[in-house]
């Protein structure tokens, strides 16, 4: 891999549009290397871009994950480590929290859809 990747070549790395990769750029999360038009993506970009995707998947808001990532360059990589690891305690008390709710919505409905079949059934 070279120490460079045009827009295309990011957007077929990780399969996202331009418009998403200009997106993160316009949210201070990418800073590609500018050539006149071009934007060059730089290994760190790269290993930036596979944690916000990451962090996306996990719902983190972009402003928690743009902070994140400052974190490396200001305090290192043990604090974003801390950091992270408190972010992600967060969240999954809230997933699963939701998955609770979640749960009870789906057991709910599917005896409101047995009573349902009963009352079919019956007529």
């Amino acid at each position: 891999m070279t120490d460079f990747m045009t827009i295309r070549e990011m957007c077929d790395a990780f399969d996202v549009t331009p418009r998403t990769l200009r997106f993160y750029e316009q949210k201070e999360l990418l800073a590609p290397r500018r050539e006149a038009t071009k934007r060059l993506f730089t290994r760190r970009d790269r290993a930036r871009m596979k944690l916000i995707l990451k962090s996306r998947r996990f719902g983190l808001p972009l402003e928690d994950i743009r902070q994140l990532l400052d974190l490396y360059e200001t305090a290192g990589s043990a604090e974003q480590v801390r950091k992270s690891f408190e972010v992600a305690a967060a969240r999954l008390v809230t997933l699963e929290a939701e998955r609770a709710a979640l749960d009870a919505t789906i057991a709910e409905l599917k005896a409101q859809m047995a009573w349902g079949a009963e009352v079919l059934q019956a007529a």
